[in-house]
């Protein structure tokens, strides 16, 4: 605390700073008052801390006030619809940032599970929210101009309502003269064409699902980092045979390459993840993880879990390892279920989801997909993981592994 008290404010900031210390003193009476919460989680929408990126003893003062109560969160409360993720964030945030010096044990901490996301807020049609916008702002306006202009308006609709009377009579005195005269007041009508039938498209090819369409590669990592924001992750810069100019990508010592978020860090020793050839899931949906875009997936493996048995995400997890001669970008397969992968796989279809769980490892430490643990692959049977050129993808010791 000794840094934050010593930390120049500007006179705006400080206003600010006991603004929030007056809120955090309601919310330790009142922790559960969703007034005040619902305020305070859009206010960290889009702030790293309370000030937006300035850290400050406000967000010490928040941090103790909400703790104790956002401990006993419920899933719901913490990630859902009506939850309070930024809060959780903000309060993950300051538990666990040396800025401000709080020291808590790890057995104190909020717990909070980074794979925990109930609901994700779907992003607005700029377009129709701005018609939507316009359209109510002229139905107000019409109401308001009601009261001033409802006499008016009545009068121009009886106007309007004599012409029509006027305009009836005068085709009718009009057809009674035409029909003394003998004159067909009816033009005769002229015979349509029959169209000829529009040919018929051919039906669109649907691709039966596939594990081929999972595009699997070979990366090289060439460094990697811890992550800023999270404990449990590494942040890696990985080539993985993109072309310049591919979306989402950076040059990094010559190579294109992408920013790849990886939850190992404490699973795998950081230097083992530098300067080395992995395989990747390069076309799932790019997703921000804290705070950093990540745009492909390492692949590892980690023992099964026995029925009944909880993942307490300890280990041991070794990453899949290409063959030595393996080149950056390579197409990775499995024998058997060979093809051209999707651009970019449509969350909706659940294409990983449905064949990651065949994803496994041999007695030989092979990886392998297993068509007997899938029904949607449609065979009952072992492929290899293996490159183009046929070297086989391996792990260092996990036998029957999960791998993802």
């Amino acid at each position: 605390m000794a840094a934050l008290d010593s930390q120049k404010l500007t006179p705006t900031e400080e206003t600010e700073v006991q603004q929030w210390i007056t809120t955090s003193e309601r919310l330790k009476s009142s922790p559960s008052d969703t007034s005040i919460l619902d305020k305070l989680n859009s206010h960290l929408t889009s702030r790293t801390t309370l000030l937006g990126t300035k850290p400050s003893k406000a967000d010490v003062a928040i941090y103790e006030s909400l703790a104790p109560t956002v401990k006993s969160w419920t899933p719901e409360q913490r990630t859902g619809e009506k939850g309070h993720p930024h809060i959780l964030r903000h309060l993950d945030f300051v538990q666990n940032s040396g800025i401000f010096g709080l020291n808590i044990d790890d057995a104190d901490k909020i717990k909070v599970d980074l794979d925990e996301v109930l609901y994700v807020k779907p992003p607005v049609d700029a377009k129709a929210e701005k018609e939507r916008l316009k359209k109510e702002k002229a139905a107000a306006a019409a109401a308001a101009a009601g009261g001033e202009g409802g006499v008016a308006a009545t009068l121009v609709d009886r106007t309007k309502a004599a012409a029509e009377v006027v305009k009836d009579a005068a085709v009718e005195a009009g057809s009674k003269a035409a029909a003394a005269v003998g004159v067909a007041t009816e033009k005769p009508k002229k015979e349509k064409k029959e169209k000829a039938p529009k040919p018929q498209k051919a039906p669109a090819v649907t691709t039966p699902p596939s594990p081929h369409l999972i595009d699997l590669r070979v990366g090289h990592i060439l460094k990697a980092i811890k992550h800023p924001e999270a404990d449990s992750l590494y942040v890696s810069t990985i080539a993985m045979g993109d072309k310049p100019g591919t979306e989402d990508t950076t040059e990094y010592e010559g190579q294109v390459c992408r920013t790849v978020c990886s939850g190992l860090n404490g699973l795998v020793p950081l230097e083992e993840m530098q300067n080395r050839k992995v395989v990747v899931v390069a076309n799932l949906k790019p997703v921000k993880m804290r705070g950093i875009k990540s745009c492909a997936m390492v692949l590892a493996a980690s023992p099964k879990l026995k029925e009944g048995e909880v993942d307490d995400h300890k280990g041991p997890v070794e990453l899949v390892a290409p063959p030595p001669d393996a080149k950056t970008g390579e197409r990775v397969c499995f024998e058997g279920w060979r093809g051209e992968p999707e651009g970019v796989l449509n969350p909706k279809k659940k294409i990983w989801e449905t064949f990651q769980p065949g994803f496994t490892t041999t007695d030989n430490l092979e990886v392998v997909f297993d068509g007997h643990l899938v029904k949607e692959a449609g065979k009952e049977e072992i492929g290899k993981l293996t490159t183009a050129s046929g070297g086989v993808c391996t792990v260092p010791s996990l036998k029957g592994a999960t791998v993802r």
